[in-house]
């Protein structure tokens, strides 16, 4: 058993270092333990630090052949500096997968560098690192010089567990959480639990959704008489939401891929909706629309995800600086293609779970300068730092770090 855990977490590790492949695509088992997954994120959250701690002892680097050696050392590593495993234990079991794995000969040479961490560990968890990539080091200080100790804690944390309450469903009496004001139907659960533990969950009492992004329905504050579009809507917890608000309302809803689109209808299902239109197709082209213009339009734009790193640590070893470049030239040809299928007096509202400026007050500053149609309308939610241009949130307890702007069309 032990060694099936270890060995689970190195292959989903090795999935997102060496293959370069996204956390949520691995084959976990269907019958994963909770350990499993704990170690798969933790090694991830700290494998920058881990990493520079097992390179500094290594006399020299493995073989590209044998870089899953590199990657158990990095597991082995945080079970001793991060993890309540019993360090012998950690140790032990962690040398054994060498073998497991048809490679007994890298048995002496794990042991000796995790054992060589352990006599460290005191010293090593003294020293300051924050266990980001360098770009995104320089990036966060350069942006928020006040606040960047902050992301970086919180990005190397657990995210909690946060429901969004269907108003037809009175669970609160069922729940260990706390409510939010600026969220009224957000609940911070003070323990995560099993979905299925949840209260009348298949009969859509609630939706895991953090609160940050709870506020998008309010914030585009939808009418029964609204037809409105949720652009990039998957998987949906935005356009439930926005229906739950306006029942009688008329959304599209719209997202490029079919597979993503199949977990919106599962949950538009689970909620018993009727009022939300799926819609396949590309926010930055038209071949899909009908040509009715739309009262209010939600574009949770696609962006480096850089407010939810706590709750996707592999963002950190897959994302780069190019990345954010490509991103922004896409949020830029979505919002102008949008804009033309807004009605006049109409509502934009942009929004992403990133913290970087260019893909969000810059992006909008520019959007306005060169849009005389358009002007911003201020949020006055208690949310947020105050920015140039709309409302930023860094990544703190109750919140991800998420970035919304309003955009009128005038008439």
């Amino acid at each position: 058993m032990e060694n099936n855990t270890r060995l689970i977490a190195l292959n989903a590790i090795c999935s997102v270092v060496l293959k370069k492949k996204s956390l949520s695509t691995f084959p976990y088992p269907n019958d994963v333990s909770s350990l499993t997954k704990s170690l798969v994120f933790g090694t991830l959250r700290f494998y920058h630090q881990l990493n520079d701690i097992v390179t500094e002892r290594l006399k020299h680097s493995l073989e590209k052949e044998d870089l899953n050696i590199h990657c158990l050392m990095i597991l082995g590593a945080y079970q001793i500096l991060h993890s309540n495993i019993a360090e012998h234990a950690s140790i032990f079991e962690t040398v054994n997968i060498a073998e497991t794995i048809g490679q007994p000969w890298a048995k002496p040479l794990v042991n000796a560098i995790l054992r060589q961490i352990q006599r460290d560990k005191e010293k090593l968890l003294k020293q300051t690192h924050y266990s980001h990539p360098t770009w995104l080091l320089k990036k966060i200080k350069q942006y928020y010089p006040n606040d960047f100790e902050q992301i970086f804690k919180q990005n190397n944390t657990q995210a909690p567990m946060t429901l969004r309450l269907h108003p037809q469903h009175d669970i609160d009496a069922n729940l260990d959480a706390t409510k939010i004001t600026v969220a009224p139907q957000a609940r911070v659960l003070n323990q995560a639990m099993d979905v299925y533990d949840i209260l009348d969950f298949d009969e859509g009492s609630c939706f895991v959704q953090d609160a940050s992004a709870q506020l998008a329905g309010h914030l585009l504050n939808p009418k029964n008489t609204d037809l409105i579009l949720d652009a990039c809507c998957a998987p949906g917890g935005k356009t439930t939401h926005l229906s739950e608000l306006a029942p009688t309302s008329k959304i599209i809803a719209l997202d490029s891929s079919n597979d993503r689109l199949k977990r919106v209808q599962e949950n538009i299902n689970r909620f018993k909706i009727n009022n939300i239109s799926l819609t396949q197709g590309n926010a930055q082209t038209q071949d899909w629309w009908d040509g009715k213009l739309f009262d209010k339009i939600l574009l949770d734009a696609p962006c480096s995800a850089t407010g939810v790193i706590r709750r996707h640590p592999d963002i950190k070893l897959l994302r780069k600086p190019k990345d954010i470049s490509v991103l922004v030239a896409l949020q830029k040809d979505i919002l102008n293609n949008l804009w033309t299928m807004l009605k006049p007096g109409g509502i934009l509202l942009y929004a992403t779970c990133s913290v970087l400026k260019n893909e969000n007050e810059t992006q909008i500053a520019q959007f306005l300068q060169n849009h005389s149609d358009a002007i911003e309308e201020k949020i006055m939610l208690d949310w947020g730092l105050k920015t140039t241009h709309g409302k930023q949130q860094i990544p703190c307890y109750e919140f991800d770090g998420f970035y919304y702007a309003i955009l009128k069309k005038l008439v």
